[in-house]
């Protein structure tokens, strides 16, 4: 997940070319663009809650073998969470969890590699997973979805990456308003970007990536039009950013579209990203010529890199970002509005709202989570949390 104090945490808890796509898949209607604060630089707020105010507590929903990451299917009431060790299981009200996948024995169970993301396409037809194979590689395979689960004889490869190291692999998936995938992957790992691959775009390192996972031309995946670098020499044109570390868990704000990143430090900082709706990509994110703010060796002047919202220093037992969302549930309304993300180490659960490109309020809001790895989100905007100890958790009023 991040450095060498991150991989000793997590073990303790347990190319395309550029072809371009001729149109774009079938989409949900998108937010419109953010507004911005009145000097530009960022995404106006939406109407919120006090965060001041906002107090929670943690429901337990289940107990599962290291759970790492959720996702919710579009009219379908279950839960789905995906188990470092290969599983994909459903949870609905008080059942037992059900089994829906079963890649065991297919992952590399290093500390930082196993099925690491999933997402389920805008219409529910098709499940998409992330996870590192036995030589510790990416793929991004595509099932087909229905009642029973995942149909293992649909199984299709839509993105394979080679990982020279072994940590740093990001792993998280999701669907954009836009209806496009996005893939996150971390710099290849060792330490200090060895390869300079956050800065590259000839790889796909280092990157978020935005495709269209169906087939498209004979090819496995087809890429945007408008991705950034389509038709730029020498670059990726399934990049969508860069610059970045090993981005662990981005989401879209469902009522903004904005895109939220928390991005694992080196050794000294941690961040917390931010790209508006709106955006048309293409943002560099400053790894590894900056960790957080701070350059990371000689001093670069900062123009044209995008700056993050929020950064913490490694102190008091903290060692690698958690990404989360920004909560629009109903459940906690003094949390409307606010972004709430944690630790892994460190456990907490915190929250802060954004003004323009500023962090603001930021607090604890009481609950700790042993082996913090993931956040998630139902279809009514309820938060839910996974420790690699085995808990689901979800967020709940304090005294509700």
């Amino acid at each position: 997940m991040g450095s060498a104090l991150v991989a000793t945490a997590l073990m303790a808890a347990a190319c395309g070319s550029s072809g371009a796509q001729p149109s774009a898949p079938a989409r949900p209607s998108a937010p419109s663009p953010a507004a911005t604060t009145a000097d530009g630089t960022g995404p106006a707020p939406s109407p919120s809650g006090d965060l001041a105010r906002a107090r929670v507590e943690l429901e337990t929903v289940a107990t599962l073998e290291q759970p790492l990451a959720i996702a919710v299917r579009p009219s379908d009431p279950a839960l789905y969470v995906a188990e470092k060790v290969g599983r994909v299981v459903a949870l609905t009200g008080g059942a037992e969890p059900r089994i829906v996948l079963d890649l065991t024995g297919q992952v590399s169970l290093g500390s930082e590699q196993g099925l690491l993301g999933l997402a389920f396409s805008p219409d529910g037809t098709f499940l998409y997973v992330d996870f590192t194979d036995t030589n510790g590689d990416t793929h991004v395979t595509e099932f087909r979805f229905g009642d029973e689960g995942a149909d293992v004889g649909s199984r299709r490869e839509v993105l394979f990456v080679h990982q020279p190291f072994s940590n740093h692999n990001g792993g998280g998936l999701a669907f954009g308003p836009d209806g496009y995938l996005y893939v996150a992957l971390g710099d290849g790992g060792s330490g200090g970007d060895p390869n300079d691959n956050g800065q590259s775009l000839s790889t796909l390192l280092g990157k978020i990536l935005r495709i269209s996972p169906r087939p498209s031309h004979g090819r496995p995946y087809g890429i945007p039009n408008d991705n950034p670098f389509v038709g730029k020499v020498g670059a990726k044109p399934e990049i969508w950013d860069y610059g970045l570390r090993n981005p662990w868990r981005f989401s879209f704000d469902r009522e903004t579209g904005d895109l939220w990143i928390g991005d694992v430090g080196q050794s000294a900082y941690e961040e917390v990203d931010v790209e508006p709706a709106g955006s048309p990509g293409g943002l560099n994110f400053g790894w590894n010529l900056f960790e957080g703010t701070h350059p990371y060796g000689a001093a670069v002047d900062p123009a044209g890199f995008t700056m993050p919202v929020y950064e913490y220093i490694h102190d008091g037992g903290v060692c690698a970002v958690t990404g989360g969302y920004v909560y629009r549930g109903t459940e906690i309304p003094d949390l409307v509005g606010a972004y709430v993300f944690g630790d892994y180490c460190g456990g907490r659960l915190e929250a802060f709202e954004a003004r323009g490109d500023r962090a603001t309020g930021h607090r604890l809001l009481g609950p700790v989570v042993d082996g913090l790895a993931s956040f998630g989100e139902d279809a009514q905007g309820e938060l839910y949390v996974c420790g690699l100890s085995g808990e689901v958790f979800k967020l709940v009023p304090a005294g509700g």
